[in-house]
């Protein structure tokens, strides 16, 4: 499946997602997609909704000199995974009566103004000083802002996309691991570059949040500008007339039939949501917390956690790529690879307690490496899978309820990562 030829591709994908469709049985022309712009837009987009969240996170160390008594990474992850949750498990129930065009540009204006707040209140109010618990009580409404802009833009996106050929689901979920790398690539530079100090600290952070709001300004034209193109009006209307089919065939989905059909598509994928709830609660056990707390280098010394995480993102971004190369047939195999991977418990057990060899940089970054390889190639494989088990008119409710079980991973493997002392 590769993205020379967008067209054969978008076609091949038609006839699998939807053999049965009236459309399907005469010849189809569909529109070309030129120069590949549709992708190059569902992966900014997948890399605009992660990228408030990792410059959240990643800024952790200037919040937590700004508040030295406040709890702010654990803080900060469970105010958003909450917040994200709940509003997502309404967005599930209700998505319905809603149209994804405006809960994306609605989360989307939502990320900018909750990322604005943390360089408008350094220039106005914090200055740099420390202390300032006012400060901090807005920071976090600011996160829980950005939790519910997550909600509507990631579960509307990847519903979008789920109505869309594989290519575009596999543009989304690289574009995911695409921010991680970009913020990892701008931690580098700030640690190379400012004083580690608190102007330091003050400077990187700024950076961190006028980017975001730069990407979050292209992440709105961008999904505009998707809307008028050839190829996303030709799918957009594909739904449109199985919908209608739907309604003379059934009548309106709303009440009592609309709850049947949304239990019929979480069926449908929930053994596709187990295997993302297990990615993740492995690999958030273990990363960044084991990265950054457990493992040390006398060679590297506080460059091996950053050099670490930067491995981690850029593997994680190959996994997600591998899948416009190659997807495997059996939803089973991708499943059993998820259940494989608790064997990544033992393994860096052994980097902490095992032999000498081990212990030792080369053993650690192969496996964390490998880490997030898998986690990108599994992640990326299950989301193009599972809203593909359903019809196209129900593909953006599938999408939205696999985002709720990559959400209820998220919060599970953070809690899990708690407990998992090693």
């Amino acid at each position: 499946m590769g993205l020379t030829d967008g067209s054969r591709d978008d076609e091949l994908a038609v006839e699998k997602s939807s053999p049965s469709h009236p459309l399907l049985s005469t010849k189809i022309n569909i529109p070309k997609d030129s120069f590949n712009f549709a992708y190059a837009i569902y992966f900014t987009l997948g890399a605009g909704y992660l990228l408030p969240w990792n410059a959240f996170i990643t800024a952790v160390d200037y919040f937590s000199y700004l508040y030295p008594d406040a709890s702010v990474d654990r803080v900060f992850a469970v105010v958003y995974m909450l917040i994200c949750l709940v509003c997502l498990l309404v967005i599930v129930l209700f998505a319905h009566r809603s149209h994804a065009s405006v809960r994306i540009n609605a989360g989307l204006v939502l990320f900018a103004l909750s990322l604005l707040v943390v360089p408008v209140m350094d220039v106005v109010y914090i200055k740099g000083r420390t202390g300032l618990y006012p400060g901090y009580y807005v920071t976090v409404a600011a996160i829980g802002l950005s939790g519910v802009a997550d909600a509507l833009v990631q579960g509307s996106i990847v519903g979008a996309a789920s109505e869309l050929p594989e290519r575009y689901m596999q543009a989304v979920v690289a574009g995911t691991a695409a921010s991680g790398v970009l913020v990892s690539f701008l931690r580098i530079v700030t640690k190379a570059v400012f004083p580690q100090d608190a102007h330091g600290l003050r400077e990187s952070a700024n950076l961190y949040f006028i980017v975001s709001i730069a990407v979050m300004a292209i992440c709105i034209i961008f999904y505009n500008v998707a809307d008028r193109l050839p190829v996303i009006q030709y799918y957009k209307e594909l739904k449109i007339q199985a919908v209608n089919k739907d309604k003379i065939e059934e009548g309106s989905l709303t009440g009592s039939l609309f709850r049947a059909t949304l239990w019929d598509i979480v069926g449908r994928v929930k053994w596709f949501g187990f295997g993302i709830i297990l990615i993740y609660i492995v690999t958030l056990s273990i990363f960044p917390g084991y990265i950054t707390e457990d493992v040390h280098s006398q060679i590297l010394k506080d460059w091996y956690p950053i050099l670490l995480i930067t491995g981690y993102n850029v593997f994680d971004l190959v996994g997600k790529s591998l899948t416009a190369i190659y997807l495997p047939e059996s939803s089973k195999m991708a499943i059993g690879a998820c259940v494989a991977r608790l064997l990544f418990y033992p393994l860096f057990l052994l980097c902490l307690h095992g032999p000498k060899f081990f212990r030792t940089e080369i053993p650690v970054s192969i496996l964390t490496c490998l880490l997030g390889l898998t986690n990108g190639y599994l992640t990326s494989v299950l989301m193009i899978m599972a809203p593909k088990t359903v019809q196209i008119q129900h593909a953006e409710t599938a999408g939205i309820v696999i985002v709720l079980f990559l959400i209820i991973g998220l919060a599970a493997g953070s809690v899990v990562a708690w407990f998992w002392l090693i």
